[in-house]
């Protein structure tokens, strides 16, 4: 309850912020099809002597977003998103024996957007240099580009199939080589890329669920509540407190112990499951 009585509270009132505004967005639901994933020497030589292969998780390790407008088609801009997918795989190999690898597989998304256009030049002060008669050498011009802001956002990719290939065989969808993986990115694996060794290939199908919305930062007038101060003190537990009455306080945890038959019912979110590679 907010306490309108409060010393430092204000009437309402109207202020100017600076946020960014959404301009368009879309949602995908995609099925990426024989996704080549790449190995280093050391994983490569482990799915050659593989007898099957499965995939264990995938995450999306990174990503790469080129915004580029488009011609007699003012406010619009064709958007490149290239996904990075981190795979984590478990080889069967002789004797039984299972072993895990990791790969690194890419995919590369189109979309057009709307973003409206903003022709001006954006400078933005620096605190780290604010004297009057600043060194030359540490002055730098914070400008914005012109674009518009792009945000990608993307759930935990799903495993759909993974397929074990012999790499004379024309097969599956490529859109990176070794020599085009980031350097930021090849230091995540041991080893190093090569292109054209090994015998044996690995594709992967993923599906991916995704929200990509196009943003400008722009000036809006809002009605502004009373500002107030927290109410609550961040008071500290009392040293020696006794640690058994807080936790008799605390609800048994029925969930965990009564499992769902509607799968319609399940709460991934608070039971913690996933199927990101940092998921146990």
């Amino acid at each position: 309850m907010v306490d309108r009585n409060n010393s430092c509270s204000r009437p309402n009132e109207q202020v100017c912020i600076s946020v960014n505004r959404i301009f368009d967005s879309a949602r995908d639901k995609d099925c990426l099809e024989d996704l080549k994933v790449q190995f280093t020497d050391a994983a490569q030589d482990v799915i050659d002597h593989a007898t099957a292969v499965r995939t264990k998780c995938v995450d999306v390790i990174s990503t790469s977003i080129t915004v580029e407008d488009i011609p007699f088609n003012c406010g619009f801009y064709h958007v490149t998103v290239r996904y990075y997918f981190g795979v984590k795989l478990e080889v069967c190999v002789c004797n039984g024996r299972s072993v895990e690898v990791e790969g690194i597989a890419a995919y590369d998304k189109k979309i057009i957007l709307f973003g409206s256009e903003k022709d001006v030049a954006v400078f933005k002060s620096d605190p780290a240099n604010n004297d009057f008669c600043a060194n030359p050498d540490a002055l730098c011009c914070h400008t914005e580009c012109s674009l518009p802001t792009v945000v990608v956002e993307v759930a935990h990719p799903i495993s759909l199939d993974t397929k074990l290939v012999e790499k004379c065989r024309p097969f599956g969808h490529c859109c990176m080589s070794c020599d085009c993986i980031p350097e930021s990115l090849r230091a995540r694996f041991n080893g190093c890329f090569r292109e054209g060794v090994g015998t044996l290939a690995v594709y992967v199908s993923l599906g991916v669920f995704s929200v990509i919305r196009m943003e400008r930062q722009v000036q809006l007038m809002i009605p502004a509540a009373s500002l107030i101060l927290p109410e609550r003190d961040s008071t500290p537990a009392v040293n020696g407190s006794d640690p058994c009455s807080i936790f008799e306080k605390m609800s048994f945890p029925c969930d965990s112990f009564m499992p769902v038959s509607d799968p319609n019912n399940m709460n991934c979110c608070n039971n913690g499951c996933g199927n990101g590679c940092d998921k146990k």
